[in-house]
């Protein structure tokens, strides 16, 4: 009898070790939090970042749909979905993420001191800025474009700079900031610049400029949250395609993160992220972009 009972409760304890190590159907599932396992190239940044269960993100605080400072005290947006699933294939869950703002006159800056590991930040790549840092990507291309208040019919498009009457905000060290000098007709008196997006909207309501020239979907960021007031002004006048900086030097973190997005563009959780954030606001996605693995 005492056989008998033994040789069951063996039984009962081998099927529960080995479900234990099968680790059953739950257990297998992605959580979506990242994870230690993962291996990496030795000596990578890959690997540094999957050993220390940390990375540090630059993005804005400022920017409706791709990066604005939330209730939470996190930022949220398309492109801190898009660096979170970075995160997630090092193997790095989202609360050991490090979020530092960038505006963009310090996004080369924090870059090449180390400051944070990548940025994601409406970063447009361009040659000047390739003299300093590197880009994966691109992710996503806006156009910019020109917001003005709500009742204001003199602003049809860049072109209405020219007569050197109106005047027109934008952020220092952006793209939209350098683009617009070629169609006013007085940059010192008619270029107005500030560190964020959001004193250039402050400023359109309180009528200190007459416009705020940035990409086109930051600009339907605030005209959602604000339609009495704003609207824009015609159509895109350039194209900005927006890329990921890493350090100029790293070519394979450049082409890990490369092969994230690629990935992120095939499995769905890129068009997942952008339909989450800035597709709220009314903007195509639009087809994935070819990345470029120069």
């Amino acid at each position: 009898m005492r056989t008998k009972r033994t040789a069951v409760l063996a039984a009962v304890a081998a099927l529960a070790l080995g479900l234990t190590a099968c680790g059953g159907d739950d257990a297998g599932e992605d959580t979506g939090n990242g994870g230690g396992d993962k291996s990496f190239a030795a000596g990578s940044t890959m690997e540094r970042l999957n050993e220390a269960q940390a990375i540090k993100i630059g993005t804005k605080f400022d920017q409706p749909g791709f990066g604005l400072k939330g209730l939470s005290g996190e930022p949220e947006g398309f492109d801190v979905e898009v660096a979170k699933i970075i995160a997630k294939e090092l193997g790095i869950p989202e609360d050991k993420i490090e979020w530092v703002e960038a505006p963009s006159k310090v996004r080369e800056d924090v870059i090449v001191n180390e400051t944070v590991d990548l940025v994601a930040a409406t970063y447009t790549i361009n040659p000047k800025r390739k003299e300093r840092i590197a880009f994966a990507g691109p992710y996503y291309e806006a156009g910019q474009n020109i917001m003005v208040r709500k009742d204001d019919t003199s602003i049809t498009g860049p072109d209405s700079f020219a007569d050197g009457t109106k005047k027109v905000c934008s952020v220092t060290g952006s793209t939209p900031a350098e683009e617009i000098r070629k169609y006013v007709k007085d940059v010192s008196s008619q270029l107005v610049l500030f560190d964020t997006y959001d004193k250039c909207r402050d400023a359109l309501n309180g009528g200190q400029v007459d416009a705020v020239t940035t990409d086109n979907v930051i600009l339907l960021g605030y005209i959602a949250k604000d339609e009495a007031s704003f609207k824009l002004a015609g159509e895109n006048f350039t194209k900005e395609p927006y890329g990921i900086g890493v350090k100029k030097d790293d070519a394979e973190f450049r082409d890990f993160v490369n092969d994230v997005l690629e990935k992120a563009f095939a499995d769905g959780s890129w068009q997942k992220a952008w339909d989450d954030t800035a597709g709220k606001f009314g903007a195509e996605l639009g087809t994935a972009p070819t990345v470029d693995r120069y």
